[in-house]
């Protein structure tokens, strides 16, 4: 009898212990996705207006084209802020290492225009409404390792559900 209950324990230890090895690899597989391929990212506010609306949109962001090097200018691009690490933000890509970049300096008040350089290992990134963006034009080019990824689709609203390419 007491072999009996000992082949039970074995069974629900190897059930329990093939359980906790999926779970962990899909836990693992999770991870790997989210940090290395693909990811969801919400964004809001008045910065990239007309391509993205005001309201709370979800996109999907590709990683591998930032980690590789092959962020194109037109790109709308996730950064991490330079200003608050924390803080996420969405921009278009302007300009890459290199490129020269003229911008309006102060839209609100003039139509002066200033020049730069991109420096190497850095890009040029600006919303698209002018008007309502923190952008390099107030905090210079930004180092490429700040970009997140690349968003290639729209996930909500559902209405607008598909790519999401150089809007």
């Amino acid at each position: 009898m007491g072999s009996r209950n000992l082949g039970l324990f074995r069974s629900f230890i190897k059930e329990g212990w093939e359980k906790a090895t999926f779970v962990a690899k899909f836990f693992c597989f999770l991870h790997v996705t989210d940090t290395y391929l693909v990811s969801p990212v919400q964004t809001f506010g008045p910065s990239m207006l007309p391509a993205i609306d005001l309201t709370a949109n979800v996109f999907l962001i590709e990683r591998i084209s930032a980690r590789s090097g092959k962020a194109a200018c037109g790109d709308i691009v996730v950064l991490r802020s330079p200003q608050n690490p924390r803080k996420f933000i969405t921009k278009r890509l302007v300009g890459i290492e290199g490129d020269t970049v003229t911008y309006v300096t102060s839209p609100e008040n003039s139509d002066k225009c200033e020049t730069v350089v991109v420096p190497k290992g850095h890009v040029w990134v600006q919303g698209d409404n002018i008007y309502k963006s923190t952008d390099s034009r107030n905090f210079g080019p930004v180092p490429y390792g700040l970009i997140q990824g690349r968003i290639f689709w729209r996930v909500s609203p559902l209405q607008d559900f598909g790519p999401f390419w150089k809007n």
